[in-house]
């Protein structure tokens, strides 16, 4: 009988330790709830839900630029994005100070994406949305691409697109905003031109190093890192008239891991050689900018 006793409570321990997994595995966690400020009026658009406590008209301006985004973005991955969307939802803060009262990002963080909402501020001056349009990147390679990229390709993509130029409601990836982050800090780069020189005194992350997150501690150097992503990006999209393009897109679809870097662009060493004189002709032009519109960056 005690056989039998100590058989039957075994079998009832795995069918209780059976159930609990299956439980583990079905039970669903919370879904994720963006932060609206108290006060925040709605405007809905064709692809995005705009909650702010900036102006009408500055709120409509961000949808706008935002809704523009949208448009390059599915030219750019039409497989990506073939089809509707449900729309995204944007939290817009009237000044950079209210934005900063309510951060849950980083210190220094100027716009952040946290599912499922992107949040940012109405910037006073020439562009007044690139920190929205870098974050609706991210929320766009998340949740409608469905990527789960590495930093460097994550935020690189964002950077490209978002300093983009907007004008009559379109905007051009590839052509550079000097207005808009990170591309004002451009033209202080100091590059020599002298790549090896530049890797030792801390100018240049070597790209293996970027591909694989190593490198300087971002915190104190975030717009290098910046740089180094929106440049790799730009170059990979349009270096030769677009040499690595296609490539670049298989790779973003694909997680863009180092092995299928140097499968679908080529080898690291010989792609960071070209991509850092492309660089520093990018540098070279935005200090011709300043030095012609005398901008003091």
């Amino acid at each position: 009988m005690t056989r039998h006793v100590a058989v039957f409570a075994a079998v009832l321990a795995s069918l209780v330790l059976v159930g609990l997994i299956a439980w583990q595995r079905t039970r669903r966690e919370p879904a994720p709830v963006a932060h609206i400020p108290a006060g925040a009026t709605l405007l809905q658009m064709p692809h995005y839900r705009v909650h702010s406590t900036a102006t009408p008209a500055q709120t409509q301006q961000v949808g706008d630029a935002a809704e523009s985004l949208h448009a390059a973005y599915r030219k750019l991955f039409p497989a990506e994005i073939s089809g509707s969307t449900p729309p995204l939802t944007l939290v817009l803060y009237a000044s950079r100070e209210e934005f900063q009262r309510n951060n849950r990002s980083r210190p220094w963080a100027e716009a952040y994406y946290l599912q499922p909402a992107s949040y940012a501020y109405y910037r006073d001056g020439a562009n007044t949305y690139h920190w929205m349009l870098h974050e609706v990147v991210h929320h766009l390679n998340t949740e409608v691409a469905g990527w789960r990229l590495p930093t460097w390709a994550n935020e690189g993509v964002a950077s490209y697109l978002g300093a983009s130029w907007l004008e009559d409601g379109v905007l051009t990836p590839g052509r550079s905003d000097p207005n808009a982050y990170p591309i004002w800090w451009l033209s202080r780069m100091q590059l020599t031109g002298n790549r090896q020189a530049d890797i030792a005194a801390g100018r240049l992350i070597p790209l293996r190093d970027l591909l694989e997150g190593r490198g300087p501690d971002i915190n104190r150097h975030v717009n290098l890192y910046y740089l180094h992503y929106w440049s790799l990006s730009h170059f990979l999209f349009h270096y030769q008239d677009g040499k690595y393009a296609a490539g670049y897109k298989q790779l973003l679809a694909r997680g863009a891991s180092t092995p299928d870097f140097e499968r679908l662009i080529g080898p690291v060493e010989d792609v960071e050689a070209a991509w850092y004189t492309y660089l520093v002709e990018a540098m070279k032009r935005m200090q011709r900018y300043d030095a012609d519109n005398g901008s003091e960056r």
